[in-house]
């Protein structure tokens, strides 16, 4: 089986994903990172992927709009719906510190979901929205973006990307959760 989601390698819809092979007990399914939510869609209407996972609420940040988007262009069906706790790192390549960063990047989501801790924190830093938190953190990793940038993305981020922590759990609110939608043909 093979299950589609939207983000890069170490997003929080692979993390969901993973989480849905272990409820159901198919843990020999694959799971194949689609970044975005019309490539998740187009992948389950043509038949590419068997299941489509990806995000459509976060309790702080509201709709994903490019979730509604791509929802209004494909035909699917809904198979399931949950929810996963969503906690924010703020990710930099090694060695840098606060002093060093000049932009902060992320998903537009992920933006929202931290946006008065960037007010608050980083208000001087030109905030930046990017396709996806787990590819902010690996173009920041591969050096496709700046050294000073910062990237708002998950903690396992950073292992897979060479990345350091600089600043944990830095969305907005304490219960930060996000409903996930598994499509099928």
């Amino acid at each position: 089986m093979k299950i589609g989601v939207m983000g890069a390698k170490g997003s929080f819809s692979e993390q969901a994903g993973e989480l849905f092979k272990q409820r159901h007990s198919i843990p020999e399914s694959d799971i194949v990172p689609l970044v975005s939510a019309e490539n998740v869609l187009m992948s389950v209407e043509s038949g590419e992927i068997d299941k489509g996972i990806f995000p459509i609420e976060n309790s702080n940040g509201g709709i994903v709009i490019e979730a509604v988007h791509a929802m209004a262009k494909h035909r699917f069906m809904i198979e399931e719906m949950f929810e996963l706790d969503v906690h924010h790192m703020l990710l930099v390549k090694p060695g840098m510190t606060a002093s060093h960063i000049k932009t902060v990047c992320s998903h537009d989501q992920a933006l929202k979901q931290c946006r008065m801790y960037l007010k608050r924190v980083w208000p001087e830093a030109e905030i930046v929205p990017y396709a996806d938190t787990a590819k902010a953190a690996e173009d920041l990793g591969n050096g496709v973006l700046s050294d000073t940038t910062a990237v708002i993305a998950p903690r396992r981020c950073a292992e897979i990307y060479g990345l350091e922590i600089l600043e944990e759990s830095i969305q907005d609110l304490k219960f930060n959760y996000t409903t996930f939608v598994v499509a099928v043909k």
